[in-house]
């Protein structure tokens, strides 16, 4: 299950408070204060560990505590700093503070580390008191708060292509016949229903491999609410690359169905139909008449200026050609947005 969204309430560890004390032993008389300091409280991190893919174990989480410093000690014995607090979360973790919607880090690389809650400083015992004219200081520091507050974790999976188009496009048969990944495949509208990543070869070399996102259809005014897939977009903001995909087996209307998706990702918050992208018509085993499907796609693409197309993830034909292409594309922007 895939949990993009999470709220989260962080609590650093409190300081240990400072001892008074005295130093008491046979044979030394007025031996002077020896209380010792706090330990400092214990920090919460957030990490980046990339075998993760959703923000499921966080979403039943809820409250994370760091741990408390000890307090200080006779003999000047410092306390023990309280333990910290590392959350695990996936590659493409934006952290928020929730109430003011201020965005406090960007975790994508595996290892990243983001403090979000630092805990409070041990208090000073009262042998740091001590001066020429006051030798026995019996005060000393309570150890200071660790932060608290409340955060918003949203997920945008990493990925280098993402597959747009609108329901029974033939999204999901096209990245379970080039990847392991087995998104659910069936004949009605709305099969797919949340994102799904696979991980591809080039048709010439599998050493060379890219990632790509598979996102439920989208249906004109998504950007308003509509359907499920405005609701997934944030999934491709990342991508280097873009692969519309159109049926074919559907001769009517192949332009305004690829006008409609244009649209959409055009009205999304964060525009996305500046993103270099390729045009893909799909099912092509069941396409009558093939030229006359490859001349309108052709002149579809011509128009938008991008390259074009044909496959049958059924039989596998124009699979490798397409591949190639979109990793040319891929190659030809290094560069994540």
């Amino acid at each position: 299950m895939l949990v993009d969204q999470a709220r989260l309430v962080v609590e650093a560890g409190d300081g240990g408070n400072g001892c008074v004390a005295f130093r008491r032993e046979k044979f030394v008389p007025r031996g002077g204060p020896n209380g010792g300091d706090g330990g400092r409280g214990g920090d919460v991190v957030l990490r980046v560990q990339k075998t993760l893919n959703t923000l499921l174990h966080i979403h039943h989480q809820r409250r994370v505590r760091a741990g408390r410093g000890s307090h200080g000690m006779g003999s000047n014995k410092t306390g023990a700093s309280g333990a910290d607090a590392v959350i695990m979360v996936p590659p493409g973790t934006i952290v928020r503070e929730a109430a003011t919607g201020e965005v406090l880090g960007d975790l994508v690389a595996d290892g990243d580390e983001l403090l979000v809650a630092r805990g409070g400083r041990g208090g000073r015992g009262n042998a740091r008191f001590a001066t020429p004219t006051n030798r026995a200081p019996r005060r000393a520091e309570p150890g200071g708060e660790g932060e608290r507050l409340e955060l918003e974790l949203e997920l945008k999976l990493l990925a280098d292509v993402g597959l747009v188009g609108q329901p029974n496009a033939g999204k999901s048969t096209l990245l379970a016949r080039i990847s392991a990944a087995r998104p659910k495949v069936a004949d009605y509208p709305f099969t797919t229903l949340e994102p799904y990543l696979g991980v591809v070869a080039a048709p010439d070399d599998e050493l060379r491999t890219l990632v790509m996102a598979d996102i439920p259809g989208l249906i004109e005014g998504a950007h308003q609410g509509a359907g499920l897939g405005v609701q997934f977009l944030r999934h491709i903001e990342r991508c280097r690359v873009l692969a519309q995909l159109v049926d074919l087996a559907d001769e009517e209307g192949v332009e305004q169905r690829v006008a409609t998706i244009r649209g959409e990702l055009a009205a999304y918050d964060t525009p996305l139909d500046g993103r270099p992208w390729l045009l893909v018509g799909t099912k092509l085993d069941a396409v009558v008449d093939r030229d006359r499907a490859a001349a309108e796609l052709a002149r579809i693409a011509e128009a938008y200026g991008v390259p074009w197309r044909l496959i049958s993830a059924v039989t596998g034909d124009g699979i490798d050609a397409f591949l190639g292409r979109l990793f040319e594309l891929v190659a030809e922007h290094p560069e994540e947005p």
